[in-house]
């Protein structure tokens, strides 16, 4: 699992085996509250964006395995990555390389050596648009709106196929204590987790959602859906009191004020997970 992300912090998954390109992009970026995920090859990068599930991803078309093209195409193919924008980086600039390049399913392709503040607008317009159109979450970047409700449709008339609904409970009295900016974090990090074990119980096709604030979903293809339950759970349980101070950990609940002035206990957050019937 990532750190936690500062308030409207961004992650940028850069896949480029030039050294000195990757360290400059990642002294630029972290400078403009992103967070830079580096990766030097093709395959790397692939697992990199299905476990990071970045904001955009910038990528390199030479590559040390397989080229940037294919990895493009890779992404777009599946449904955990397709939605996330990319931007091609190359030293060829010709018309054919470019339109090869939007072929392959990037959103840009930009030439060596490129301006940074250029860059830097054209990564912050791509994302801003990917949002306005609501195809993503911005607190998660996670698929949401009608093309999860699609992908969910789509899911329902798969053989082998179902639909997991997980839920935070206990999620707003720990906004109450803890604030907006603690709330982003935990779901942040719960979308992250669903990620986690959907990659390790899984399918590659498998998708994580989220269609409303505290409500994810998993679109799956896993033999064992229960297990993959269960694992969400537990993974939940033992890793969301790293959220919540020392004191509130050891007691296992918080004490907030209610209505009448009494300090009373909150139950820390639990994850509810249940299998959607199909229909």
């Amino acid at each position: 699992m990532t750190g936690r992300l500062r308030q409207g912090q961004r992650v940028l998954l850069v896949i480029e085996d030039d050294v000195d390109t990757a360290s400059m992009l990642s002294m630029y970026f972290s400078g403009q509250n992103y967070k830079l995920v580096v990766a030097a090859r093709g395959d790397e990068g692939i697992a990199e964006a299905r476990k990071q599930l970045p904001d955009l991803i910038l990528l390199d078309i030479i590559l040390p395995d397989i080229d940037g093209f294919i990895v493009c195409q890779q992404l777009r193919a599946s449904p955990r990555t397709s939605h996330i924008p990319i931007i091609f980086l190359s030293e060829k600039g010709s018309l054919s390389e470019r339109v090869a390049g939007l072929g392959a399913g990037a959103q840009d392709y930009v030439t060596k050596p490129f301006d940074l503040e250029e860059l830097r607008l054209r990564i912050k317009n791509l994302i801003a648009r990917s949002l306005h159109d609501n195809l993503v979450d911005p607190r998660t970047n996670l698929p949401t709106g009608p093309w999860l409700e699609e992908q969910v449709q789509r899911a329902r008339e798969r053989p082998g196929w179902h639909v997991l609904e997980a839920r935070i409970e206990g999620f707003r009295p720990f906004v109450d204590q803890y604030g907006f900016v603690a709330g982003d974090e935990v779901l942040n990090f719960t979308g992250r987790l669903l990620a986690d074990v959907a990659d390790k119980l899984g399918t590659a096709e498998d998708i994580v959602g989220q269609p409303a604030q505290t409500s994810f979903l998993i679109l799956t293809g896993a033999a064992d859906p229960a297990a993959l339950a269960g694992e969400l759970q537990s993974r939940f349980q033992a890793e969301v009191p790293a959220h919540y101070s020392f004191m509130d950990r050891e007691q296992g609940f918080m004490l907030l004020r209610s209505a009448s002035g009494q300090m009373e206990p909150a139950p820390l957050m639990t994850l509810q997970v249940s299998l959607r019937e199909q229909q």
